[in-house]
């Protein structure tokens, strides 16, 4: 079964953006680029909210056009172009294309019925969406990219609630611009096996 595995860059204080929705202080080189290429192409599909989508949409499906952009950076656009994506949003009347389609609510069983079928890990992005997963259970893994900066304020990565996850480490990861990368899985049970 495919796993679903929120994969998120944060600030040591927690927050995946600043202010103003500010994510300058993402330390995106080339090392961490090639790193998400490798990792995010062996993926399914991204699952993504509205601002996440827009975000994205708005940048990658030319970006490799634009002559100053190379390397890792004009790679993921060809990943992001041709992968599979699901955008769940209650506004958006059409998604833009791109391999892309609209789901309106996070429903459990189909989200069920998403892991259940052929094909590699699905890869979710934002906070909102991932607190949706989080309330129904539905993430297996974490991978935290934990940038060397203090924001103070901001977007939290996560959301306040009763929910309680056990979680084990998988592994981690320094890069050489201070960044490291945190995964975890759920904690097995002894009925998991």
């Amino acid at each position: 079964m495919r796993k679903i595995i929120v994969s998120i860059s944060v600030s040591l204080d927690g927050f995946i953006e600043g202010p103003g929705h500010d994510i300058s202080w993402h330390l995106v080189d080339d090392e961490l680029h090639q790193h998400f290429n490798d990792y995010l192409s062996t993926m399914g599909a991204f699952l993504s909210g509205r601002v996440t989508h827009e975000l994205m949409a708005g940048f990658w499906p030319t970006a490799d056009a634009d002559p100053s952009i190379t390397g890792p950076m004009a790679e993921f656009a060809g990943i992001w172009r041709e992968m599979p994506k699901i955008v769940f949003s209650r506004t958006l009347e059409d998604a833009g294309g791109y391999h892309t389609v609209l789901m309106r609510e996070v429903v459990p069983e189909e989200i069920m019925e998403l892991k259940e079928q052929p094909g590699g890990d699905l890869v979710l992005g934002g906070p909102d969406l991932a607190a949706s997963f989080r309330k129904y259970d539905l993430i297996d893994e974490y991978r935290i990219y934990v940038h060397p900066i203090l924001l103070g304020r901001g977007t939290p990565l996560f959301r306040d609630t009763d929910a309680r996850t056990g979680l084990e480490l998988v592994g981690t990861r320094t890069f050489g611009n201070g960044v490291v990368l945190l995964h975890y899985r759920r904690a097995r049970t002894g009925a998991e096996g």
